[in-house]
């Protein structure tokens, strides 16, 4: 399981080779909250995600032997992307596992990257009995996306950096899906005697009816348009969702969009939905929960399709 020293330690290997993302403000977002908001803003990092973080850790600390024969993972984007970059990087081989229905922005970044993406069928089972097979095919070692306690740490550098930046914050808020980021970060705001938040799309819920069980629960037919949060609660992710988020805000698709809209609106950058669950959940029910105290939401990412007219 990882801590908060696999985090300090995660973030002496990533020195130089993750940027340290921006934190943006913005009144009208303060004000639509009410409260001061600091937004860190891991759509500026490499690959376009916090992703990058978790998977440039994981595959710093593989085995020189083991290296050589590459990496695989099994992926819908962002670590897929994340993923063949940090490979690249390090002069290794990277097997990408993309389901067919995947983002085609997505899909292209990682083939950009030199990767080799085999596509599978748009189900959990079949992306995980397609990846052994090229891990059996390969011998690449298989890098979970969030459930690996390396890719958790690397994770927690985004939080790390926050609240170096901002110590004064009551709470960190972060999007979940598979839980690796809000993991992550939970490591780092529990030690630092800060709330930990997350909040989830409406359709795709299995982390607050975990939390509410008490028992991790499988994601059933996740329906959202935040493509990076239709996965479900992982082994080593769960428990820390259990043990350190003290609120999941579930929300609907349509304030997602609005926030996304308001976000490049206001700030004039770009989110992908996933990012903007977090950011709309300032909006909603969670204005009655510490009211007033500062939040620093984490930015997941901007990985999409931004088309003008000519």
């Amino acid at each position: 399981m990882a801590g908060f020293a696999d985090v300090i330690a995660a973030a002496d290997r990533l020195r130089g080779h993750v940027h340290e993302t921006p934190i943006l403000t913005s009144h009208s977002l303060d004000l639509l909250a009410g409260r001061p908001v600091v937004l860190k803003c891991e759509n500026f990092q490499r690959s376009g995600s916090f992703k990058f973080r978790g998977a440039a850790h994981a595959v710093a600390r593989l085995d020189p032997v083991l290296a050589v024969r590459g990496v695989v993972t099994h992926s819908s984007g962002n670590f897929a992307g994340a993923l063949a970059l940090a490979a690249a990087l390090r002069g290794i081989p990277c097997h990408v596992v993309m389901p067919t229905h995947a983002s085609a922005v997505k899909r292209q970044a990682v083939l950009d990257r030199g990767a080799r993406v085999v596509p599978c069928p748009p189900t959990q089972a079949d992306r995980e009995a397609t990846a052994a097979q090229v891990v059996s095919e390969t011998g690449g070692m298989l890098i979970h996306s969030y459930d690996d306690p390396d890719v958790l740490a690397g994770q927690g550098t985004a939080a790390l950096e926050l609240l170096n930046a901002s110590p004064g914050l009551a709470a960190v808020l972060a999007p979940i899906g598979g839980g690796g980021l809000c993991g992550g970060c939970s490591l780092v705001a529990r030690h630092r005697h800060v709330a930990m938040w997350a909040a989830e799309p409406s359709g795709a819920d299995d982390a607050a009816r975990s939390l509410e069980a008490g028992r991790r629960l499988p994601q059933t037919a996740p329906d959202t348009i935040a493509d990076g949060l239709r996965t479900g609660l992982g082994r080593w992710t769960w428990p820390l969702v259990r043990d350190h988020v003290a609120h999941i805000e579930r929300v609907p698709d349509g304030a997602t969009r609005r926030a996304q809209a308001f976000v490049a609106d206001r700030l004039k950058i770009i989110i992908e939905p996933s990012s903007a669950v977090a950011v709309a959940a300032l909006f909603g029910p969670l204005r009655d929960v510490a009211p007033g105290l500062p939040v620093g939401v984490i930015v997941s990412g901007g990985n999409v399709a931004v088309r003008f007219d000519a």
